[in-house]
């Protein structure tokens, strides 16, 4: 019984203490949840950061059936991605070749290898420095997809620009 009126007392002493001096208004929940990420501010992600890129820039090209060449869709994402590096010089990009399931591994490690340097050559036509960009080439083995359709056959023929 003492423990409980010591606790209701300690709790009067509080709301007493707070009186006029409180403003509701200003007063948060504890914990972290308060505080934005460290990429993050009030307005979005940082900028020149992986998140502005992914949020204010298309970072996936797609590619036609057993092809390498850059539609006019690619190109316009493409320009967009080097007008977002020219203004963050210190940014590299490594560009990722991706391939559908069909086809073997050998063939499709190829195929994703010209997909990846399509994009790249393209970005440095748009004056990019060579040094900014790498290329890898994940074949078939990194698919956004795991449907055996056509639709899904298609979200899995891509380039992804990763921020480095």
């Amino acid at each position: 019984m003492r423990k409980q009126l010591l606790g209701l007392a300690a709790v009067a002493a509080l709301l007493t203490a707070c009186g006029d001096t409180c403003d509701e208004n200003k007063m948060v929940s504890g914990g972290f949840d308060n505080f934005p990420a460290p990429s993050a501010s009030a307005d979005g992600p940082t900028p020149g950061s992986a998140a502005d890129f992914q949020k204010n820039v298309q970072d996936t090209v797609h590619f036609g059936f057993d092809r390498h060449d850059l539609t006019a869709e690619a190109k316009t994402a493409l320009e967009n991605q080097a007008e977002w590096l020219k203004k963050w010089g210190g940014v590299n990009l490594l560009i990722e070749g991706h391939c559908d399931e069909r086809g073997t591994v050998e063939y499709n490690l190829a195929l994703g290898e010209k997909r990846a340097h399509a994009a790249k050559h393209f970005l440095m036509s748009q004056g990019i420095d060579t040094s900014r960009l790498e290329t890898v080439s994940y074949g078939k083995e990194r698919p956004i997809d795991a449907g055996h359709t056509e639709e899904a056959h298609a979200k899995n023929r891509r380039d992804v620009s990763v921020v480095r």
